[in-house]
């Protein structure tokens, strides 16, 4: 259990290193508790579009398309989004990378979406549909190409911190990185 919470105590820390057990057991709490949330909000009443059918996530789509999650599981989102992001620089850390990277498939995301966002607004006012499929497949492309940033991030977050000390600070493992240390 210390392994899940022990983000929420570093909560605005971005130096130093996390292990893949920190990273991973806290990507597993917000998972469970995320959840249980969504659940709560639905038998609550408090989620989503009244209107919109829930999806496994929790979330519900309405007729405007637009999504959204329940009350409580909107404010814990919120009361993770920092220590996510900690975490997952602290983790890029330990492997030896800047933390920069983390916003790697941020742009492609982003441009896909406004790219598709433009491409819908172009079908639905009746325009060309050249155009429309020009616009949306190069959106689309963006979207694959964040993803394909998100998978490289995964795994980077899943290989092997360095051993010893790095750029970012002392190992995290702490003993036995070193074989004269073990059986010296």
């Amino acid at each position: 259990m210390e392994w899940m919470i022990l983000p929420f105590k570093r909560y605005f820390d971005f130096k130093g290193r996390s292990r893949r057990k920190e990273y991973w057991m806290y990507t597993l709490f917000v998972v469970i508790v995320s959840f249980v949330l969504a659940f709560l909000d639905s038998m609550l009443g408090l989620g989503g579009s009244a209107t919109g059918d829930a999806d496994l996530t929790g979330t519900s789509v309405g007729a405007s398309g637009a999504m959204s999650g329940g009350l409580l599981s909107n404010i814990f989102s919120l009361a993770t989004i920092i220590p996510s992001l900690a975490v997952g620089v602290r983790r890029l850390h330990d492997t030896d990378r800047s933390g920069w990277w983390i916003l790697l498939p941020l742009g492609p995301i982003l441009i896909g979406a406004v790219l598709m966002g433009a491409s819908l607004m172009t079908a639905m006012s009746g325009g060309g549909s050249a155009g429309f499929s020009g616009i949306a497949l190069f959106g689309m492309i963006m979207l694959l190409g964040g993803l394909a940033c998100a998978i490289l991030l995964l795994v980077w977050y899943c290989t092997p911190g360095t051993a010893g000390p790095n750029r970012f600070g002392e190992d995290p493992k702490g003993q036995g990185t070193n074989a004269d240390e073990v059986f010296g």
